[in-house]
């Protein structure tokens, strides 16, 4: 039988990942999303990071035949954007269905260009670098037109649900932390008992 903890974590993994921010339906006419900034997050790169990693997977739960591509570098001093290419009103371009996961690779030159719009496309590019990542989602939201999925009443009572849950776990963690700590001073007692014990009867030997 599966774990209950593992189950309830496992409920509040999927749930953040369709609820949240980021949670939006793209329109039809995003072909694809392609994101670039440095690892590490000196020089305005943290914005960027924590857009890829709590904003863009819900974004690709929701919308998951849009191909998204990471491409994460070495190069602090250089840009971070984040593309977002759309099907020309008389075009034809059409987006490639991906696998479900975002596509990400890491390059040491972070001059490298992102790809550039294919027939019956257009690029709209987003400079994130120093910006926060509720600013990048803002603009990424303003500038696609993407539509915000609310949460449902049943992920709503789930949310809560999890949250009780979370409340009750702490308190049986504290719980059980304070009876291990009780159980290792009672032994030290115990020990320091029978240690002064030994020696008192080894001086009246």
């Amino acid at each position: 039988m599966v774990n209950i903890g593992h189950r309830l974590r496992n409920l509040d993994s999927l749930l953040n990942l369709r609820t949240g921010p980021g949670a939006a339906i793209l329109p039809k006419d995003v072909t694809r999303i392609h994101m670039r900034f440095a690892l590490r997050l000196e020089g305005g790169h943290m914005g960027p990071r924590k857009f890829f990693r709590e904003n863009l997977p819900r974004l690709k739960f929701h919308n998951p035949t849009i191909p998204m591509i990471v491409q994460r570098n070495d190069d602090n001093a250089g840009p971070a954007t984040l593309s977002i290419y759309f099907r020309e009103a008389t075009g034809s371009a059409t987006a490639a269905e991906t696998p479900w996961g975002i596509t990400s690779s890491r390059v040491m030159d972070g001059s490298i260009e992102p790809p550039a719009p294919g027939p019956g496309e257009r690029v709209l590019t987003i400079n994130m670098r120093g910006a926060h990542s509720e600013k990048i989602l803002k603009d990424f939201l303003t500038k696609t037109g993407a539509v915000a999925v609310p949460i449902s009443p049943r992920d709503e009572a789930l949310k809560r649900k999890l949250e009780e849950l979370e409340v009750y776990a702490e308190i049986d963690r504290a719980r059980v932390l304070k009876e291990h700590q009780d159980y290792k001073r009672e032994k030290r007692m115990l020990e320091q008992a029978q240690s002064e014990a030994a020696a008192l009867k080894a001086e009246m030997e």
